[in-house]
This record gives structure tokens, sequence and C-alpha cells, in this order.
């Protein structure tokens, strides 16, 4: 811990367990989607008025910033939690279930917020021991491009900081570990979506149609061959279509059928020619069986970047406060996060907190209607918080 701190950063951690928990479990009860969280947002803004010493504001309509400054001179370093849910209709049973139906939270953005209130809380009777300034972001709709991150940077939040920090809690990172990558960390995620217009008519007479579903799925195989066989291999990328529509009963063939996808990438350049690669094989294949398309490309997030030096910080920190065992040194993954908004501004580190436990059954993947997280990585996020404010503020 740094020399300058005098308070015992983890027993303050532990001491605001319940009340983390607490936390955490009103906000997975009462869940509200991306853009729509001002009862969320609200919630959060009258808990930090409670704290005292922090300035806040509402940078946009459902997102809070909370600003610490500390007696004493140095950088400014910002700390980011998400707060919006997804459509998904819970089927946990426990007694915080979601009480909104086909609402809940699916991916720990609950817990984020929990873990950076609880952070917010410590160091806000710290304030005579900072050196500097802490932002607290606690950020909307990273679930729904463009993502509340866009808009809390274009709000100014980013103005003056030096360096950003931001967690993950992670179901497939076991309980005690903390998971950290350096240099690229998750993918940009982009989104299409794509009509292939035949013609219709009965099944009994496919000569007298343009089969809209033989086309569309040749469409479909062959799109693989932008990853396999036009991609460099040592590139990552990934090409996944996740919706194929058409068709209304047994007898018909359908006019048409629409198609929706992802596509994940990290290079620049590389995710620059996607679109024309995709184009070009969705119009040869329709034109070869005189069917027509339409195609729209979106570019959704950048990717997330972790930054050298801030992300051995973090490191460093894991080592000292958990211990060797506790760091789990990732690979990257091709998931996407609108927090490399902030880093566009600042350098910065993006890491995971292990919240899955075997033992316990918390072992459902992300966005599943059965997630949950092992609320004893609370506790463990809010250490690595605290100790990580004062290792980047006392450089």
């Amino acid at each position: 811990m740094n020399e300058s701190v005098t308070v015992d950063l983890n027993k303050a951690a532990e001491d605001m367990r319940e009340d983390v928990i607490k936390w955490r479990r009103h906000l997975h009860e009462n869940p509200e989607l991306s853009f729509e969280e001002e009862k969320t947002a609200q919630f959060v803004y009258d808990t930090l008025e409670s704290f005292g010493n922090l300035e806040l504001s509402r940078p946009t309509k459902t997102s809070v910033m909370a600003r610490l400054i500390g007696y004493n001179p140095g950088k400014t370093l910002a700390l980011r939690a998400d707060m919006d849910a997804l459509p998904i209709h819970e089927e946990n049973t426990f007694e915080f279930a979601s009480q909104v139906p086909g609402v809940m939270h699916a991916c720990g953005h609950d817990g984020h917020t929990a873990m950076l209130l609880g952070a917010a809380k410590i160091l806000s009777g710290l304030k005579d021991q900072i050196k500097g300034e802490v932002r607290f972001f606690f950020q909307h709709a990273e679930e729904l491009f463009p993502g509340g991150a866009e808009e809390m940077v274009q709000a100014g939040v980013m103005d003056g900081v030096d360096l950003v920090i931001g967690t993950h809690l992670w179901s497939p990172l076991e309980l005690g570990k903390i998971g950290v990558v350096y240099g690229p960390m998750m993918a940009a995620p982009d989104t299409f979506w794509l009509t292939v217009n035949g013609k219709g008519g009965h099944a009994a007479l496919p000569h007298q149609t343009v089969d809209s579903i033989a086309v569309a799925a040749q469409v479909v195989t062959n799109l693989q061959h932008i990853v396999s066989r036009n991609t460099d291999p040592l590139d990552n990328l990934v090409l996944s279509v996740t919706q194929f529509v058409g068709g209304t009963t047994h007898n018909v063939i359908p006019g048409s059928v629409d198609i929706c996808g992802t596509v994940r990438s990290f290079d620049a350049d590389l995710r620059k020619t996607i679109p024309e690669k995709m184009e070009r094989v969705i119009k040869g294949i329709t034109e070869a069986h005189e069917a027509t398309y339409d195609f729209k490309y979106e570019f959704g997030y950048r990717p997330v970047i972790n930054d050298e030096e801030v992300t051995a910080v973090i490191e460093e920190t894991v080592r000292e406060v958990f211990g060797e065992e506790a760091l789990d040194l990732m690979k990257p993954n091709m998931g996407g996060e609108d927090f490399s908004a902030y880093m566009e501004k600042a350098p910065g580190c993006f890491f995971y907190v292990g919240a899955g436990n075997e033992e316990k059954g918390i072992t459902y993947p992300h966005h599943h209607a059965r997630f949950t997280v092992d609320e004893d990585a609370l506790e463990i996020g809010v250490k690595t918080f605290l100790h990580a404010v004062f290792k980047f503020l006392g450089k």
C-alpha cells in the first residue's frame, strides 16, 4: 500500500461489503435498458450525494459523474462503471431477481455500479490523502450502439483526465482471479443487415421462382471465405451470421430473406475493407441467380486496446494486493466494449474480475437468462479500485 495512505484500504473494503452487496441487489431487482436508466441514475446520484466531498453532475440524462478533488495537486484518474441492463427475461429464482418482466442485469453491470459506489464512498472519506483528482463515471447504455461512453466523452467528462481504468465482472474467470490483458483486449463490434430479394411462388414449382432461401444460404456459406480465404490467418477476424429469417409456411418459397450478423476485428485497416469484401460476395451470388439485395453495414465501437504502462500498474497492483496466484495474464477476446471511447482521450486499462464459481453453480455465460456473479467478487473489485487509485496518483 502507498506509504502516504494511513487507512487500511483492505479493511475499508471489507467493512463496505454489505453495503456493496445491498446496492448490487437493489440494482439487480430494478434493471433498466440502455438509454432508459433514469431511476438507476437517480439512485446512484442520491447515494453519491450522501457520501459528501463529491462534486456531482449529470453529463447526460441517464448518467452520473462524481469528482473527488484532493487537497494536493496531481494527476486526474477516471474510474468507470456501466449501469444498463439487457432485454432478457430472468430465469433466476433468488429473492432479488428482476422485478421488471423481460429486463435483467445479465452482464454484471449491477455489480460494476455497486463496486464503484463502494470505492467512491471510501475514497470520499480520504479527500485529505488524495493527490490530484478522482472522477467516477457511472455510464449509461454500454450495451446499445452508439453507446453511452461516446455521449459522455462528447459531454466533456474526459477533459483534463490523464488516465482511465475500468473493470468487468467475468463469469468465465473463477472467483479470486483478476484478468489482465496487454495491448488489444476486446474487438471492434460491427453489425450488418442484408435482405436477399428473389421471386416467391409455389414450392412445387421452383423453376417459376427465384428461391431467396437457396440464394441466401449460398451467401451465408460464402461469406465465411472472407475469414478463411481472404484474410491473413494471423489477423483476428470473426464474421457471424446470427439471424436468418424467411418464409411463412411449408409450401411457399418466400420472396425475400432477411439476414443479420456481426463482424469483429482489431486491425483498423482490415476493418475498413470488410464491407467491400462482403458486398462483392453478396453481389456475385445474387446476380448469378437473378436475385437482388439490400445491404447495410454499421461500424460499432472501436477496439479496446490497453496502454502498456497503465496495464503494468494494474498488474503490479494485483500482485501486491492479492498475490501472484490471483493474476491471470489473459488472451484478447472478440467481445466488444464502448470503454474504448475513453481510451481515445487518455491512456487506460480495462481488466476482468473473476466472478464465476462452479461449486456454487455460478457458471452461466454473460447474456444468459440465468447469469449471475459470485458476490464475493464485489469486494475484490473495490479493493482493486482503491489500491489502483493510490498507486496511480502516488506516482
